[in-house]
């Protein structure tokens, strides 16, 4: 696998293997079809490799390295050097752009910089507590990130922070979140839960990891989130994913779709099975009304972007 996600038109692909990103170039040119832009696992501010093909026309691939200034550009008749530049580049292959003239893009003069935040004290505290916490959770990624941080603290006609400072305090406490999880080794507790989650998705159970913002509307939801077919359901919604990053434990919700409390409670045992299996602890009385709940639980979720 690729520690990259590939944005085609219509659709995110996240750990590709080198065949498969190499069949996605192969694919492009027919219509909306026509581009690719991949970027690394966890995304790094402006860093991405992307190419746009129309049949009959050459392939134009870009790279950017951190920076307008580091942006180039060349064009190939053909997908196999766009596949040998992509997959080098996404394994970090020392000179894997070497034997393609690569030029500097021009984007024309310099924007203005960005003006210092100018917050009070509290309101700063407040606001970075928040994008950190929601950094923890692990869910997020850049642009939702720099939404929340524009939006935090709005109030009436009140709005602390424009776009561009929103982005540039968004991609500082990103930064900061992926140099914490760089020092994290192994699976961790959050990628054991989604093993957990993904073989009870192939027995016929809707699991869904931050499903929803509460339990109502996780509860008037879920239905329509899996197969058809599927006997019963289990998620964690957005607030019980803060409870989680913060120290204290993941309750988990589930249920039969048929409402009976028999179904409920085999669900419910279906589900700590599964959690007992990738070495997650449980705790659950076995009534079909009690939250399953994983504890102790560290919880690092590594972020994608």
């Amino acid at each position: 696998m690729l520690a990259i996600a590939v944005q085609t038109n219509d659709a995110r692909h996240l750990r590709v293997t080198a065949a498969e990103l190499a069949g996605l170039v192969r694919r492009i040119g027919a219509g909306a079809d026509s581009f690719l832009v991949v970027q690394r696992i966890p995304d790094l501010p402006d860093v991405y490799i992307q190419v746009w093909h129309k049949d009959g026309g050459d392939y134009t691939l870009e790279h950017r390295d951190g920076s307008a200034a580091r942006h180039f550009e060349v064009r190939v008749d053909g997908p196999e050097a766009v596949v040998a530049a992509m997959t080098g580049w996404a394994r970090y292959d020392p000179g894997w752009g070497d034997g393609l003239a690569w030029a500097p893009m021009d984007f024309g003069p310099d924007s203005e910089p960005v003006p210092p935040l100018v917050l009070e004290a509290d309101e700063r505290r407040q606001l970075e507590d928040q994008l950190r916490l929601t950094l923890a959770c692990g869910y997020t990624n850049r642009a939702q990130l720099a939404e929340q941080a524009e939006e935090y603290l709005v109030s009436g006609e009140r709005r602390p922070l424009s776009r561009s400072q929103a982005e540039q305090l968004a991609d500082r406490l990103w930064l900061e979140r992926v140099g914490v999880q760089s020092g994290w080794v192994g699976e961790t507790d959050p990628e054991r839960l989604a093993r957990a989650f993904t073989a009870l998705e192939e027995s016929g159970i809707t699991a869904r990891e931050d499903f929803a913002c509460c339990r109502s509307c996780g509860q008037a939801e879920i239905g329509a989130a899996g197969e058809p077919e599927a006997r019963g359901f289990v998620y964690f919604h957005s607030q019980c994913t803060e409870s989680a990053a913060a120290g204290h434990g993941l309750s988990l919700l589930y249920g039969g779709f048929d409402g009976s409390p028999a179904t409920t409670t085999a669900v419910g045992a279906e589900v700590v099975a599964a959690l007992t299996a990738v070495g997650l602890p449980t705790v659950w009385s076995g009534d079909p009304s009690d939250a399953i709940e994983i504890r102790p639980l560290l919880w690092r979720r590594r972020l994608v972007g």
